[in-house]
């Protein structure tokens, strides 16, 4: 019997065993970044499994949220994408009549969205989702080890701020 050729993955270096990875590999925000990027995929398939949400659609939905109205202007501000990125999305999810769509009263150019009772309760099922895969990653942790997590997360976070702020008055 011949073995399928297959996608081998070497397992993951034990904690305190960064000689055997590569430079870039070993660093603090490598390993922040695979750890969002698994978390990412994960709720991508779920959402998509409980909701039928895209990972674009599940950003708007989450991001509408419990708010009222907004601009889809200030609404791709908030998920970190330019106005065309997501038309498609919101089109997608007004068809579906999940999101509803008004002419703002005060200024008749701008478009407001908003969740219909309907993409209320998509939300409710991403916040509820969300909600177990935190409760899922974190249980390994004591109280304690999860303060002093979060507080690092917190350093961490701030430290990052300040270095972006940094580049971006260097260019």
């Amino acid at each position: 019997m011949s073995q399928k050729p297959g996608k081998q993955t070497a397992p993951a270096p034990a904690a305190g065993n960064d000689e055997a990875l590569a430079p870039i590999t070993a660093m603090m925000s490598s390993r922040l970044m695979v750890l969002a990027n698994l978390l990412k995929r994960g709720a991508i398939l779920r959402y998509k499994r409980l909701a039928g949400l895209s990972s674009v659609e599940f950003g708007l939905v989450a991001s509408l949220g419990r708010r009222p109205p907004m601009s889809v202007i200030r609404l791709a501000e908030a998920v970190g994408m330019d106005k065309g990125q997501i038309s498609r999305a919101l089109a997608e999810l007004v068809s579906r009549k999940l999101v509803a769509k008004e002419v703002n009263p005060r200024d008749n150019r701008e478009t407001l969205v908003c969740l219909t009772k309907a993409g209320l309760a998509a939300h409710a099922t991403i916040v509820a989702g969300a909600q177990e895969r935190n409760r899922r990653l974190l249980e390994q942790l004591s109280k304690d080890e999860l303060n002093v997590l979060l507080d690092q997360i917190d350093r961490l976070t701030d430290r990052a701020a300040q270095m972006l702020a940094d580049e971006k008055d260097l260019n």
